[in-house]
């Protein structure tokens, strides 16, 4: 899946945030979604406007994203 073609991002839309292109839908909120037990068919039910295909440009933008930046891993504290 080449996200690239799917997914941008401009300032003028969202403060820059990644949206699904042509679209105010962000990555962020695909993601929540399915984080919060939305299935594919709920997604494209409830926003037709949307592809199975924009889901999984999300989901390989979210992985290369996590792949490639240094990010801070949280850890539990144990007393």
């Amino acid at each position: 899946m080449n996200w690239r073609e799917r997914i941008v991002s401009n300032p003028d839309i969202l403060v820059g945030k990644p949206t699904i292109k042509g679209t105010r839908i962000s990555v962020e909120l695909i993601l929540g979604w399915l984080a919060n037990g939305w299935t594919f068919e709920d997604i494209l039910a409830s926003y037709p406007h949307l592809t199975r295909e924009d889901i999984l440009a999300a989901l390989a933008f979210a992985a290369e994203m996590l792949h490639e930046d240094e990010y801070i891993a949280i850890h539990k504290a144990t007393a």
